[in-house]
């Protein structure tokens, strides 16, 4: 098994004509993603890579049964492409999209909570199911089918650790990149449930970093909910207070979300945390064989 995406998924791109669309369609469909539609309002009855283009949603779910959404739709037309998903009944919404203005999220999250639907990002990398299915935009040669679930808000810094995890032969059930915004679809504790039920996963990775109060709430969910293992590492260390890194959401305001904090909370509940994405490896080993 694996969580949110797996052999089944059938994948609708929204904004496939798009330059970042159409490329990653190509990709998506070389891993052996069922991509059954896109989406670009005007250019209905076109196709890319084979894969049938529709001007609405609703048109493209009644034809092809698409039950998953990723969205390559300009920051500026994002939360109407994930309002459009909602309404068509697409239960996963994948939004790559970044740059989307934070009111806004804060009015699309409530909605696709409030119909039923999940939401991952926007200003995420995705979900890979490796040896099943790919929703994103991730390098999908790293990645090497086992049982090490992987959830994290960087995307590049995921690449890392699972470039490592694969090296070791540490294989992974499934990788979430949730986004690195403010306001975002889904939380680390909303995926750590996930992995938590999820038979083929045996430990979990989550990446975190400046920024925030997420980890720390995960930190405690972790050690009040979960009997499986988890290793953690915070990036940002080095990052001065007040200056944004990266992500809209990575930056130590009002005396929150520094990396040291983040550590400290971890290590409170005697969660393991790397000091380099090289260590995640030595810490999974060490987890899965018992310490020993």
């Amino acid at each position: 098994m694996s969580i949110l995406v797996d052999s089944d998924t059938r994948l609708m791109v929204q904004g496939i004509t798009g330059r970042e669309g159409s490329f990653h369609t190509h990709q998506m469909l070389e891993y052996g993603t069922r991509v059954v539609a896109g989406v670009t309002p005007g250019k209905g009855g076109e196709r890319v890579d084979g894969v049938p283009v529709y001007n609405t949603v609703k048109e493209a779910v009644r034809d092809t049964g698409a039950n998953t959404s990723v969205v390559f739709v300009p920051a500026k037309f994002a939360p109407d492409a994930i309002y459009e998903a909602t309404d068509a009944g697409i239960k996963l919404i994948v939004c790559i999209t970044e740059g989307i203005p934070t009111l806004d999220m804060v009015k699309v999250c409530y909605y696709v909570k409030m119909k039923g639907s999940r939401l991952i990002g926007p200003n995420c990398a995705g979900v890979i199911s490796p040896g099943k299915s790919k929703v994103g935009i991730m390098p999908a040669s790293i990645y090497k089918e086992g049982r090490l679930g992987i959830v994290s808000r960087s995307g590049t810094l995921t690449y890392e650790v699972v470039y490592n995890l694969t090296r070791a032969n540490f294989g992974q059930s499934t990788c979430v990149s949730i986004g690195g915004d403010p306001v975002i679809g889904s939380s680390f504790i909303d995926i750590l449930e996930l992995f938590e039920k999820d038979p083929q996963t045996e430990a979990v990775v989550l990446i975190g970093e400046i920024g925030g109060t997420d980890e720390e709430e995960a930190a405690k969910f972790i050690r009040s909910k979960m009997k499986k293992p988890v290793v953690a590492l915070v990036a940002g260390k080095t990052a001065p207070p007040g200056k944004r890194m990266g992500h809209a959401g990575a930056i130590i305001s009002g005396g929150e979300g520094s990396a040291q904090q983040k550590i400290k909370t971890f290590q409170k509940f005697s969660i393991p945390v790397a000091e380099s994405p090289l260590q995640v490896v030595d810490l999974v080993r060490s987890i899965l064989s018992g310490g020993s």
